[in-house]
């Protein structure tokens, strides 16, 4: 009896040393991260603690897509959006990692539709993301100054196109001057960038700027100011953490960030 409670004392705190150091290396540098579960008198709650919660405008929690827990943020019409503050980590980043999964529920309206966009004094890509002026569904992921970036990509690299009514994982990994573009956890596009991209005291946009948001459900948001690598961004893509909170009881906790897709 003692051997085995033994035996189990030393799994027990293999599993949750080695569950805590994968969350602390993919929890470095994650400044923002929206589960979209839930919303509670009109935004969206900042799951890093940090209290950067999201205002929505006419978007809406949706729990028939969902790709990870109870639901997603849909964008079914071009006014809807979702803004938060700006705030000293977001508009400091230089290098940064944009990762969340991405469903296109109807085609291009033809013009340039957004789906994310961090502003700076006088510039809305650092990055932003839209979809191509065309009626098709291609990304258009770019920085400023230069405007430089992917010019319209899906799943398979430049000039393929996405399907409405189907999930994809996206990821935008900017390092120095080079960017990576993930989808479904393969790089599809690399392009050189501004090393210093334009920056400043301006908010981040789910769905409507200027532009006419496109049309989409998008969950698990993660936003972090630093480059992610490739095993990362697939940890990430997997479900591998929520948040890096520190509780009273850390294993429990541990336990708890690891996250079940639903299928």
């Amino acid at each position: 009896m003692r051997l085995m409670l033994y035996l189990f004392a030393v799994v027990f705190l293999m599993v949750g040393s080695a569950l805590a150091i994968h969350a602390t290396v993919t929890d470095d540098g994650l400044i923002l991260y929206f589960s979209f579960d839930d919303a509670k008198n009109g935004t969206v709650m900042d799951e890093t603690g940090g209290g950067n919660d999201g205002v929505i405008d006419g978007a809406e929690i949706a729990t028939d897509e969902v790709v990870y827990g109870n639901g997603s943020l849909l964008c079914d019409d071009g006014n809807d959006s979702v803004s938060v503050d700006s705030f000293k980590a977001l508009e400091e980043y230089t290098d940064n990692s944009y990762l969340f999964w991405l469903n296109f529920t109807d085609v291009n309206s033809g013009a340039w539709n957004q789906i994310i966009a961090k502003k700076a004094p006088g510039s809305d890509r650092s990055p932003g993301i839209w979809t191509c002026n065309r009626a098709s569904l291609h990304i258009h992921y770019r920085f400023n100054p230069g405007n430089a970036g992917s010019l319209c990509v899906g799943p398979e690299g430049e000039g393929d196109e996405f399907a409405a009514g189907d999930w994809h994982h996206i990821g935008g990994i900017k390092e120095g001057d080079k960017f990576k573009f993930y989808i479904d956890g393969e790089v599809v596009d690399e392009k050189d960038v501004p090393a210093s991209h334009a920056q400043g005291a301006e908010k981040l946009y789910i769905g409507k700027t200027g532009y006419t948001s496109a049309l989409f459900y998008i969950d698990d948001l993660y936003v972090y100011d630093r480059a992610l690598s490739a095993d990362e961004v697939g940890n990430v893509m997997e479900g591998g953490l929520l948040t890096p909170v520190e509780p009273k009881d850390k294993l429990a906790t541990t336990w708890g960030q690891l996250k079940t897709r639903r299928d």
